[in-house]
């Protein structure tokens, strides 16, 4: 009876443990986070933002899926099935490496054969929207993400405007939001136009007005700035800037 009284207690304390365990605590560690409205992916490790690549997806807005989904096979050099080419062909539209995606509804096919993150042999492709539905990348990119992103992983695709901290946060995603002197940082670039929670970083940072929106006075701020640290002041917030801005 005392043993049993005993094992009561420890399950009602583990019960009580998991209770308070935070949704930060429990946050992925690893994910991959595709952006359509810009066509970027962001690979995280470890909680944190490790590299923003540029990719094409969807030539229309429904080809390519939004949600959540699995990484769930990794092929390298994978045939081309459909007209019968060789994995390393040059001819082959899937290039050096296949991470599939697992996409409940795809006509049943869950074994990630359908969807996935590829390679090219049409390079001029990436940053349009070019395909039929899966990602593609360069594939120097594509072989740097096939060595480090984990089967299993959770891949987020969205449409968003928001940057990728964000949405990181959003998605529970460890250690997302990074702090550097007060602001969180950004990995995009931005220009006049530029809309989202990346915008709003920036304008802070430049102590005007943060309305998330890239517009007029914006624009001229960021000339400033850039003036200012002997930059070439075009307004546009690309890696140089965006380094003399954060110190990385």
């Amino acid at each position: 009876m005392q043993l049993r009284k005993i094992v009561f207690a420890l399950g009602i304390l583990g019960m009580s443990f998991s209770l308070m365990v935070k949704p930060a605590e429990a946050a992925q560690n690893e994910a991959i986070i595709i952006n359509k409205s810009n066509n970027q992916l962001a690979f995280y490790e470890k909680g944190t933002l490790v590299k923003v690549l540029p990719v094409a997806t969807g030539k229309t807005k429904g080809l390519t899926p939004e949600g959540k989904f699995s990484l769930v096979n990794k092929v390298k050099n994978r045939p081309w099935y459909k007209k019968n080419i060789p994995g390393g062909d040059p001819r082959n539209p899937l290039g050096a490496r296949w991470l599939g995606l697992k996409v409940p509804g795809d006509w049943g096919h869950t074994s990630g054969n359908v969807y996935g993150v590829h390679g090219t042999n049409n390079p001029s492709s990436i940053g349009t929207y070019a395909s039929n539905g899966c990602i593609r990348m360069y594939n120097k990119d594509v072989i740097w993400l096939y060595d480090r992103a984990d089967h299993n992983i959770p891949v987020y695709i969205t449409s968003a405007s928001s940057s990728f901290p964000a949405l990181a946060q959003k998605y529970g995603v460890a250690k997302a939001k990074k702090v550097v002197a007060g602001y969180e940082t950004f990995n995009v670039n931005l220009k006049y136009g530029s809309k989202g929670d990346a915008v709003k970083i920036l304008q802070k940072k430049l102590s005007i007005t943060a309305d998330g929106s890239f517009g007029p006075q914006t624009l001229k701020a960021v000339k400033k700035f850039q003036k200012s640290k002997g930059l070439v002041a075009d307004g546009i917030v690309g890696p140089k800037t965006r380094k003399a801005l954060f110190g990385k």
